[in-house]
């Protein structure tokens, strides 16, 4: 795809500053980044600023390494702050220099504690494999005339059962699926940006589909394609990013404030308006 010298010095204005000793890319370099396709493609969104940036780079190599994750091939990770100052996801590329670059960051709400089979969203890094496989969403309505996956055909990433403290009662250990969805995108995603789920990662529908489109968490779904085991849930006319990953990451960051750059929520979806040079969608 040809970008623009407009629309790359929006993006490296507004979502691509480097993490910590990065140097500094020239336009060429932006080749192939998602955050160019991020910004045109994910209304939803969030401009964090480069300090912020940052600091989430040093968190998020941080909790890899703590985890044991290490000597990664340059891809994508997704990171999540539970935070309930910040509710926000990240997305992350490790360069092959060994830098992360930020692509893009959305809204989303994690699990609010507090109610029977309510769960804190749990920390840690947590591996995206057809080993857990994800599923579409059938767009259906609950018994409160929500539809709790969103739309119908949108992907639900699954990251396996995990033991969690409980959200009610004596806070005992229990097991809870932990999966990324979109929420309804006409009542419920105007408050991403809060904590609202059982335990699971509320996103932006458009955020959904972006990380479906282009294969960002399907390194391992795309390994099991390569080998004639094709998972059924790949689209087939997707656009797989030449840097697919396996890995989410949450973390609580503990911020005592919200921060500008996440705004509290207010029961509208925020639509950033798409970069002039964008492509028709």
């Amino acid at each position: 795809m040809k970008v623009s010298v407009a629309i790359l010095a929006f993006i490296m204005g507004l979502v691509a500053t480097s993490a910590p000793g990065a140097t500094k890319r020239g336009l060429g370099e932006m080749d192939g980044d998602l955050g160019v396709d991020f910004a045109c493609e994910v209304s939803n969104r969030l401009a964090v600023p480069a300090d912020a940036q940052d600091d989430y780079a040093r968190r998020l190599a941080q909790a890899l390494e703590q985890a044991g994750v290490k000597d990664l091939a340059p891809q994508h990770v997704l990171l999540v702050d539970r935070s309930p100052n910040v509710q926000a996801a990240l997305l992350f590329r490790l360069t092959p220099g060994g830098d992360w670059i930020l692509a893009g960051a959305v809204p989303v709400s994690t699990g609010l504690p507090g109610q029977f089979e309510h769960f804190e969203t749990p920390l840690g890094v947590f591996a995206h494999s057809p080993d857990n496989p994800d599923f579409r969403a059938e767009g259906t309505f609950n018994d409160n005339g929500i539809r709790g996956y969103g739309r119908s055909g949108e992907r639900v990433f699954d990251f396996g059962w995990v033991t969690e403290a409980q959200g009610w009662g004596d806070r005992h250990e229990g097991t809870m699926r932990l999966q990324l969805h979109a929420t309804d995108p006409d009542q419920l995603e105007g408050w991403l940006g809060s904590r609202r789920s059982k335990g699971c990662i509320r996103v932006p529908a458009g955020f959904d589909e972006f990380l479906d489109r282009r294969g960002v968490l399907d390194q391992d779904y795309e390994a099991a394609a390569s080998e004639g085991r094709a998972p059924r849930i790949l689209l087939p006319n997707r656009e797989t990013t030449r840097w697919p990953g396996r890995y989410l990451v949450v973390i609580d960051s503990g911020a005592t404030k919200r921060p500008g750059w996440s705004p509290a929520p207010t029961g509208r979806a925020a639509k950033v308006p798409r970069p002039a040079d964008c492509p028709p969608p």
